[in-house]
């Protein structure tokens, strides 16, 4: 899912040829903690280092600060052609949201720009090709193309240089990128994870290696394979709000719900103070996507006042500093699951979202919605309210598949299946809900 560029932009000056960069403040919070990446380049060693940093920052999906540290290796030397490799690379979220078309054409420039200054090594010239296919004719080739074209060009650089680390690192990131969400065998990240856990034997801090191994076995059949990756990730890049989010992802699939809980209390936390410190312009989408979770979590432990108090500040919210589909999923989310995981099926028959969200930008955000609603006014007997609800799903689904298929669209015809097989019908309308949840975590209800 694609976040917002927070920085400002100025426009580099010494050639006709030249592409924006972002003006590169001092890194928030002086990130230091991310990671151990070694990835060598041609470039002066203060470049060096803020280079393995920068990539470091690149592998946990710290998107605002990479770009950001990228730009200082320029500066720093600008003969250093991979700079602009690595500003390529944080303008492509290859687990999020395809780039739009402003990310496209920047991308798009930092290659040329990274061509036009050249490097210092074929396995250089091979890093900036890969990419260069993703980027090239954006406007006339689709997104799903172009991340396949990527996926087999850095297949064949990790085929080149078996020795190189983050060649393998990156080509496994590929694999789950390009994973067929249809492929109930996971083919694709069975085969990342087998190239990640050899490279964790050499590199057992490297962040992207944990973050990945974490995102390839993230499914139900796959979860506890990640277990010992997301209980040290973490601890790994303690500076980074993803990695304390991450971990939460198999803590979830596992019922883990305390360790769950402390993941997102962290990376909330954390999300806030690094919007703090960089004047962010709303609140950021990471700390929505961690409260999501954390009230999730809450809920299951039936620690009602704790999943309260994440309602109350998400009500508190006026601006988000991006509408994506990574805050969307959340905005609709944390809203249904407050009301339908205590069973309020009033509260749920009545959920209003505030104005500014903005759902109908999103039309499976907003079936979540209207699926709440649903089965709200369903097991509280409303069943005109039920069908209506069960009509605007069926609305959403035509609208969607009317566009360009999105992944996500996939929840709309789901939702509107569900609701179906409850709307309008006395078996259930009307029905007493039934007790409260156990409590798994122990603790005291509320």
């Amino acid at each position: 899912m694609r976040m917002i560029d927070v920085s400002c932009w100025i426009v580099w000056l010494s050639s006709s040829s030249a592409v924006s960069l972002p003006a590169h403040r001092a890194l928030a919070g002086d990130a230091s903690d991310v990671g151990q990446v070694r990835f060598p380049v041609s470039a002066t060693a203060p470049a060096q280092e803020t280079f393995n940093r920068a990539v470091a920052m690149l592998h946990s999906f710290w998107y605002e600060n990479s770009d950001d540290a990228f730009s200082k290796v320029s500066s720093d030397d600008p003969l250093c052609g991979m700079a602009y490799w690595g500003l390529a690379m944080s303008y492509y979220h290859p687990l999020w949201s395809p780039p739009d078309a402003i990310a496209l054409r920047k991308g798009w420039e930092a290659v040329q720009k990274a061509m036009e200054i050249g490097v210092g090594s074929q396995r250089e010239k091979d890093y900036i090709a890969a990419i260069e296919v993703f980027y090239r004719d954006w406007d006339k080739i689709d997104h799903q193309t172009r991340s396949f074209a990527y996926s087999k060009a850095m297949e064949q650089l990790h085929q080149r240089y078996p020795e190189d680390n983050e060649a393998a690192v990156f080509y496994a990131l590929s694999l789950i990128a390009t994973a067929l969400p249809t492929d109930r065998t996971y083919t694709n990240q069975k085969k990342a994870a087998e190239i990640l856990e050899r490279v964790r034997v050499e590199m057992p801090d490297h962040p992207g290696v944990i973050h990945y191994i974490i995102h390839a076995y993230d499914s139900p059949p796959l979860a506890h394979l990640a277990l010992a990756a997301a209980r040290r990730y973490a601890r790994v890049a303690p500076a980074v709000p993803h990695a304390q989010h991450m971990p939460s992802h198999i803590f979830t699939r596992l019922g883990l719900w305390e360790e769950s809980i402390q993941s997102n209390d962290a990376s909330a936390g954390a999300a806030r103070e690094y919007a703090r410190k960089i004047r962010m312009n709303g609140v950021w989408d990471e700390q929505i996507h961690a409260m999501d979770y954390l009230i999730y979590a809450a809920l299951q432990c039936a620690q009602d006042k704790k999943a309260k108090s994440v309602l109350d500040e998400f009500n508190a919210i006026q601006k988000i500093n991006s509408e994506n589909p990574k805050s969307a999923y959340p905005l609709a989310a944390i809203l249904a699951r407050y009301t339908l995981e205590r069973r309020n099926w009033a509260e749920a028959a009545s959920l209003t979202p505030a104005a500014w969200l903005r759902l109908e930008r999103f039309p499976w955000a907003e079936a979540m919605i209207c699926f709440a609603r649903g089965l709200g006014a369903t097991r509280s007997g409303q069943v005109t309210a039920a069908q209506n609800e069960l009509a605007k799903i069926q609305a959403l689904y035509h609208a969607v598949v009317e566009n360009k298929p999105e992944p996500m669209n996939e929840l709309v015809p789901s939702h509107s299946t569900a609701m179906r097989g409850l709307a309008g019908t006395e078996r259930t309308c009307g029905r007493p809900s039934r007790e409260r949840r156990d409590n798994p975590c122990g603790a005291e209800r509320g």
